[in-house]
């Protein structure tokens, strides 16, 4: 089995997505937004703003994955 980190797949149509967050990873997000608006000098974005870059990020660098998805297109699957 391939492993895998856990970006969607851009596409011309956001899709919306509802989900619950532990509280823990919350305050994370809260923690790392006051960090990020701190280093650059501005106002700390929402943390759900940070969700989409977070995401596209670890899929970016999942080597796992990149290599899955290959293989996957290299059978003359989309994706």
């Amino acid at each position: 089995m391939t492993k895998l980190k856990l970006d969607p797949i851009k596409d011309d149509k956001p899709v919306k997505v509802t989900l619950e967050l532990p509280a823990a990873l919350h305050r994370d997000l809260v923690a790392y937004a006051e960090i990020l608006g701190r280093g650059s000098g501005q106002a700390a974005p929402e943390p759900v703003r940070l969700i989409v870059p977070m995401l596209e990020r670890f899929i970016a660098t999942d080597r796992g994955f990149a290599k899955a998805r290959r293989e996957r297109s290299g059978n003359g699957c989309e994706g």
